[in-house]
């Protein structure tokens, strides 16, 4: 019969005499290890009596408690050991600069939006929006576009498998069906206390989003965003538009006056329709507005179609308005001269970390949003 006194000590003594961890696990392995001494003895109760067992099992179980708190033990101890040797060996200068911080940057085209947003909130203007997913009166019809209009085509636009009524939703294709939502009353309460709700004139908002269409090259993407504005009112005309639409391009542009011109166009929901361009010089590869002899179309706009009035629920002969949409990720490439549009979708870190903005930069329209 095994001296258990005896083994005790012997095992102790060696795990008290073992100098690094590793010759403290060679210990664990011959005393409690699958072959181990007190494994050994532990295996050997189911041999005896059970008077036997009576003895001899408490002595051996306390050998073996014994023996595995005096290896967790060493094994504190010589981690302990360990970690203040390196400690002591290390040197930490204070005089170091940190390590350089990775951090994020503002997309341009939030940071451009957020510049017309706060010139736009200047001139009076409260914000409005809208869902991305459209149904085809506020998209479309109400908006005045005939039955046959190639928008209402799939080669145009984004549609949704028909729903169980038959109808089928669609991504919107402009940002223009949150000014019917607008113009149209409703009891809706709006989702932000800056969010305009629907309501009755005279009407002042404009509607920063995402749009969609089947598009894509260097100058169109499938999804792009957009900024329209809304004025109802008595007795607007052309002229408040181009006030309203130069005094923008000269704060966003940061310019003291700007030069433009109006060509006739077409569009279903404004009468009179026009395409605005605004002076620039292309020449060396680079758009610099406010200069030159040639000329860049830069928003589309108009006097709001007396059937869209209409549609709303507003007299258009007591009420008119006109409304404009600009193209905000066009507008950040001729600030910021960025020459591919599709790069801003691209998800490329290397390009926002060079066109990217601060985000403790807010813009600021007072000091020429610097």
């Amino acid at each position: 019969m095994t001296d258990y006194t005896t083994l005790q000590a012997d095992l102790l003594r060696r795990v008290e005499g073992a100098a690094d961890t590793a010759a403290l696990e060679t210990v664990r392995v011959e005393a409690v290890g699958k072959a181990g001494a007190v494994s050994a003895l532990l295996k050997s109760l189911g041999t005896m009596s059970p008077e036997a067992r009576r003895t001899h099992g408490p002595a051996i179980n306390a050998l073996r408690d014994r023996v595995a708190a005096a290896i967790a033990a060493r094994r504190a101890a010589l981690e302990a050991e360990a970690l203040d040797a390196r400690l002591a060996a290390g040197r930490l200068d204070l005089s170091l600069p940190a390590p350089p911080r990775r951090t994020g940057a503002v997309h341009p085209t939030m940071q451009v939006m957020d510049e017309m947003v706060a010139i736009f909130a200047e001139l009076g203007f409260s914000l409005a929006e809208g869902p991305d997913i459209e149904d085809d009166f506020h998209n479309f019809t109400a908006l005045n576009f005939p039955p046959r209009h190639p928008a209402r085509e799939t080669h145009d636009t984004f549609f949704f498998a028909p729903g169980p009524d038959g109808e089928r939703k669609l991504l919107r294709t402009h940002t223009s069906p949150v000014q019917v939502r607008t113009m149209r009353r409703t009891n809706t309460p709006p989702p932000a206390p800056w969010i305009a709700a629907g309501q009755a004139p005279p009407i002042r908002v404009i509607v920063p989003g995402r749009t969609y269409r089947r598009d894509s090259d260097a100058t169109h993407t499938p999804m792009f965003h957009q900024l329209e504005g809304l004025v109802i009112d008595r007795g607007i005309h052309m002229g408040h538009l181009k006030w309203t639409l130069n005094t923008f391009i000269a704060r966003f542009f940061e310019l003291q006056s700007v030069v433009t011109r109006f060509r006739p166009h077409h569009f279903p929901f404004t009468e009179p329709s026009a395409e605005m361009d605004v002076q620039c010089d292309t020449s060396g590869g680079e758009v610099r507005i406010g200069q030159g002899h040639e000329w860049s179309e830069i928003v589309g706009c108009g006097m709001v179609h007396p059937k869209v009035l209409r549609n709303c629920g507003i007299d258009p002969d007591a009420w008119q308005g006109f409304a404009f949409g600009f193209g905000v990720d066009r507008l950040g490439r001729l600030k910021y001269g960025m020459p591919d549009l599709r790069d801003m979708f691209a998800s490329d870190v290397r390009w926002l970390a060079h066109y990217g903005f601060s985000p403790f930069a807010a813009p600021n329209p007072a000091s020429g949003l610097s």
